[in-house]
Order: structure tokens, then C-alpha cells, then sequence
């Protein structure tokens, strides 16, 4: 895990979300979409808290988690910083495969995007999730990020030599076959782990989880810079309409392999 410390440690998550505003829009509106109108969140893995912040602007009543201890003091001077922290229930360092700080069945909405994107070993896989649905109310919504083998595949083939040692073909059918993908150059994105899309649903129905919805919440990572610019220089009422248009396609599973994140979408049933 400190290779995954040590990333995280220096990369700019929340600018990462400004940078590509598209996943966040999408992801907030599904995440609004299927959130109960008020009621206690958990943000598991919330890195510097961007989703936190907008669940506590609209005044959820949110407890942040991260394994990074630098991410979860970045969130804390956040919510310091927008007066948001009475809406605040706790900010703790931990791991999603072992929430010890949190008793059983305590929210009504849970939130996992990040964690399941680190875990390559499927028994920490299947710990997180079982700890997710440990914290979660009965009927409580969760949502749950996930990253798709294919597209980080046909990634590789456009951009091998980023994405190193994925810059030779028996290394790319060794990632298609596992899954996970360690990066070569230090300081890279790396301890990663990609879902084959079919699996995702039977793993969290395993769980324990109804499935309400897959997406693709960043069907614009196809898009490059040119492409953007393209479209904001349109101006600001047909670049919205762009954003609406992916919103509205996000879950139409023929894009699901194209968007470089996923969100799942389920309820908690009993056990």
C-alpha cells in the first residue's frame, strides 16, 4: 500500500476532478438521482473530499474515510475552509477493507470511489465490499466505483509508452488476463486493479447488493484536449449540451468499456 501512499501523496485528486468536470457531473447525477433526500453519508476512500463537500453543501450529514492521511487532513481544511464542518460526523484515516472506526449499519448512502480501484488481491476486494455493506443501513444506497480492463487495454495500445511495462504485447495479455497493473516509471498511477465489465454486477450481487444501475462516468476520456476545445469554443450553452448528452448516454451499456471509469449503482439487502 505505500506505493499507493506515496502516488497519492503527490497527485492532485481534486484538480484531477476539475480538470475532467465531466466524470464528477455524471457521477452527481446518479449519485442525486438514487440518494435519499436526507440522512447520515459515508465517503469511503474520499481522497481530498470533493463529494463530500457537495453532500455537505446539501446538507447530508457526511463521515469521511481515506488510507492516505495527507487526503483526509486536505479535507478537513476544506470543509474548514467552506464552513461545512458542522455537517461533518468524523474525517478518519483508514483502509476500506477494515473500517474498524465505524459500527455496523450507521449510513443511509455509501460512497466507494477509489478503493476498488487499488485492490488486486480478490479477498481484499471481497473485504472492502463486505465492509461497505456492513456500515450501510438495510436498504441504504451504495455507490461504487470501478475502472474496465478493456478500455485500460485499448489505452495501452494507443499510448504504450505511457503506460509502461504496457508498451509490449505479452505484458498487455498478462494485464488482460489479470487485471492488475503495477507501472514501471515511479510516481506513476500503479497498484491498480481493472474489472472485467461482466463481472462487476454478479460480484456485488455476491455481496449482498441489488443492482440498480451500471454507468460510464467518463465516456468523454475519449475525447482529447483538441476535441474539447472544439466544443467549448462553440460556446457555453452547446458545451452544457454536451455534458447532457453524456449524462443521458452514461448508462447505455454499449458505452460502458469506453469510459475510463464506472460507476455501480445498488441497494443493501438483508443478509
Amino acid at each position: 500500500m505505500s506505493n499507493i501512499i506515496n502516488y497519492y501523496n503527490n497527485f492532485d485528486e481534486w484538480g484531477r476532478l476539475e480538470r475532467e468536470p465531466i466524470e464528477f457531473q455524471v457521477n452527481w447525477h446518479y449519485i442525486k438521482k438514487y440518494m435519499p433526500l436526507s440522512g447520515s453519508v459515508l465517503d469511503n476512500g474520499a481522497g481530498p473530499g470533493k463529494y463530500s463537500m457537495k453532500l455537505a453543501t446539501e446538507g447530508y450529514h457526511v463521515t469521511l474515510t481515506d488510507l492516505t492521511p495527507k487526503l483526509v487532513e486536505i479535507a478537513k481544511n476544506k470543509a474548514r475552509e467552506l464552513q461545512l464542518e458542522a455537517y461533518f460526523s468524523g474525517f478518519f484515516v483508514a483502509d476500506a477493507t477494515e473500517l474498524h472506526v465505524i459500527k455496523d449499519a450507521q449510513f443511509d448512502a455509501s460512497l466507494m470511489l477509489g478503493p476498488m480501484y487499488h485492490l488486486q488481491k480478490e479477498t481484499d476486494r471481497i473485504k472492502a465490499i463486505q465492509e461497505l455493506y456492513r456500515v450501510t443501513k438495510k436498504d441504504g444506497i451504495v455507490f461504487v466505483a470501478f475502472m474496465p480492463r478493456i478500455r485500460h487495454i485499448l489505452t495501452s495500445l494507443l499510448h504504450p509508452e505511457n503506460w509502461k511495462p504496457n508498451n509490449d504485447i505479452e505484458n498487455i495479455q498478462h494485464f488482460s488476463e489479470t487485471g492488475c497493473f503495477n507501472h514501471q516509471d515511479e510516481g506513476r498511477f500503479t497498484g491498480a486493479y481493472y474489472f472485467n465489465i461482466e463481472e462487476i454486477k454478479p460480484f456485488m450481487e455476491e455481496q449482498g447488493f441489488e443492482t440498480l444501475e451500471l454507468i460510464g462516468s467518463n465516456v468523454g476520456a475519449i475525447l482529447n484536449a483538441e476535441n474539447w476545445s472544439y466544443w467549448r469554443d462553440k460556446g457555453e450553452k452547446e458545451f452544457e449540451k454536451i455534458i447532457e448528452l453524456l449524462i443521458e448516454k452514461a448508462n447505455d451499456p454499449s458505452i460502458l468499456g469506453i469510459s475510463s471509469h464506472l460507476l455501480y449503482v445498488g441497494r443493501k439487502k438483508d443478509s
